[in-house]
């Protein structure tokens, strides 16, 4: 009779332990859904990356870009600005030419006369 009672209850231990238990608290899976405030799918990933950050980094892109247009403006307009300098130049120095062969002229006319009258 022990050892049919200890049989009996290694039995009903083995059945208990053995069958399946349901528990109401974690048998139903419920979805929520989470937001994150990373842009990468695990934040403990490299290259995970604050939201904040990320909006940071595409403001000051945008800043960049902005002066990057900008300087080529201004690059643009000391072009223009030292065309217009070379410009003048050469119609000051085409100018002074003129006058310079103007005045060769003048002098190799007069001068002709003069060395004319002293033969």
């Amino acid at each position: 009779m022990k050892n049919f009672s200890a049989a009996l209850f290694i039995l009903l231990l083995l059945i208990t332990a053995c069958s399946k238990k349901e528990t109401p608290g974690f048998g139903a899976e419920q979805e929520i859904k989470v937001h994150y405030d990373t842009t990468a799918i695990d934040s403990f990933s490299n290259g995970a990356t604050s939201v904040d950050i990320v909006r940071q980094i595409r403001m000051s892109s945008q800043k960049y870009q902005d002066s990057l247009v900008q300087a080529k403006k201004l690059q643009d307009e000391e072009k223009k600005l030292k065309a217009e300098l070379e410009k003048e130049n050469k119609k000051k120095l085409e100018e002074e030419k003129k006058k310079a062969d103007a005045e060769k002229k003048q002098k190799e006319s007069t001068s002709p006369a003069a060395t004319n009258s002293t033969q």
